[in-house]
């Protein structure tokens, strides 16, 4: 080997030893390569700085995918439960941000964001998100899922939901002025022929409601929910198996509200649920593996509060996590295909 040739091999491992710092280099979603088009992806990464479907909180929601960027060189793993290596399996790359000049407007954004996801669909790659308020959600899946999908080949999608709240708003027309918004997605997605609720599972819903038939809007939906008491009452397995035998055979998409974990666990999220225990974030992931092998088309990680984070970005970097499962899930079910 020349000396030239040598000092190449050596900046070269040096650079793979580098990008495992996070605050070293391009801050792309895992160290992955950018790219303008969904085109060449088997696993699309974006980014959905989007925060004006909930105006409960302070709307730092926007934040959140600058502030995962920042620590996602600490996710870039291998998967040991399921033994792959998903950035060599997958084409995967980071699509940037959804662009939305109109960010102040929650429904022109919503209009934005579904134009963009139409792309990746198009494309037939499989979108990881990081958001952003829940009601990106329902911009997303009025791309992926229904009469016009190629993921989900036409068919409507289910959902696993996990989350604190429901988000089935109907006694509403709007919240806060939002239409489309952060509580209002799971029921017109489902009213609008996206999210077919009889085969979605909402899980983790907890805390003391305003009214005491919060619930009733979900199962007159059609969906399975399981609340933190009853996850309690019949356990994980059984929780395991009520997901895969509800969700079956069908294109599912996962959407993970950080506050159905504990405060403790993720204290920078918005709608803090402080008065009741949530997940911890061993128990969400196993709980997302009940769709290991099923037909996983997508997902997003959203509510995400920078602001109100520890000063270890503790809330970020569980994010991170959980993204990197969906990713993982993903590659796991492409790798086994024939």
């Amino acid at each position: 080997m020349t000396d030239d040739a040598g000092n190449r091999e050596v900046s070269r491992n040096h650079k793979v030893f580098m990008e495992g710092l996070y605050w070293w280099g391009i801050p792309t979603l895992f160290r992955c390569p950018y790219a303008e088009t969904p085109d060449n992806s088997d696993i699309a990464l974006v980014g959905v700085p989007h925060s004006t479907g909930n105006g409960t909180t302070e709307r730092d929601q926007h934040l959140g995918p600058r502030a995962v960027r920042d620590i996602s060189a600490l996710g870039r793993r291998v998967h040991m439960k399921f033994e792959i290596d998903p950035w060599q399996s997958c084409r995967i790359h980071d699509l940037g941000d959804v662009p939305l000049p109109e960010g102040n407007n929650n429904e022109r954004s919503i209009e934005h964001i579904t134009e963009f996801y139409r792309e990746i669909d198009a494309a037939g790659a499989r979108p990881v998100s990081i958001g952003g308020d829940h009601s990106i959600t329902g911009g997303i899946l009025q791309a992926l899922g229904g009469a016009n999908s190629k993921l989900t080949g036409g068919e409507k999608a289910s959902i696993l939901h996990f989350d604190a709240h429901t988000d089935t708003f109907q006694h509403m027309e709007h919240f806060l002025g939002a239409k489309k918004s952060a509580a209002h997605w799971a029921a017109y997605l489902v009213r609008e022929g996206h999210v077919d609720a009889s085969r979605s599972v909402q899980v983790g819903i907890r805390g003391n409601p305003r009214t005491l038939n919060w619930l009733k809007p979900s199962y007159d939906l059609g969906y399975e929910v399981i609340t933190m008491d009853r996850y309690e009452e019949i356990g994980q397995e059984s929780c395991i198996d009520i997901i895969r035998n509800r969700i079956g055979d069908r294109p599912v998409y996962i959407t993970f509200d950080l506050d159905c974990l504990d405060p403790t666990v993720a204290p920078g999220v918005a709608n803090i649920e402080a008065g009741s225990t949530g997940f911890t974030v061993a128990q969400a992931i196993r709980l997302m593996h009940a769709v290991r092998g099923l037909n996983v088309i997508g997902g997003d990680v959203v509510c995400l509060m920078p602001t109100r984070d520890s000063p270890n970005r503790i809330t970020s970097m569980v994010a991170n996590a959980v993204m990197f499962e969906m990713v993982s899930l993903i590659a796991d079910s492409q790798a086994k295909k024939p």
